[in-house]
């Protein structure tokens, strides 16, 4: 009787081992998983801000030249070549 409660109680140790080690395993998946879309994301968002930065920069410097041409009573293309 003995014999049969430690092979079972054997038994279901090396079930909880091996959940344990698939359970570690899907974790580690997730884990990865979840870092490969975080670098994705930050690569989108790198991106955004440039191209927004590109954007700024460009309406800046229309807004300059407009205020140039009134200020000095010349087309924004004269403004913009000074």
């Amino acid at each position: 009787m003995r014999k049969i409660v430690l092979v079972a109680a054997a038994g279901a140790a090396l079930s909880l081992a091996a959940c344990s080690e698939q359970t570690e395993d899907a974790a580690a998946t997730t884990a990865d998983s979840a870092a490969e879309d975080t670098a994705e994301n930050l690569d989108e968002a790198g991106e955004a801000v440039d191209q927004a930065a590109e954007d700024t920069a460009a309406a800046a410097d229309e807004t300059a030249a407009d205020v140039e041409a009134a200020a000095q009573n010349e087309t924004e293309e004269e403004a913009q070549a000074d």
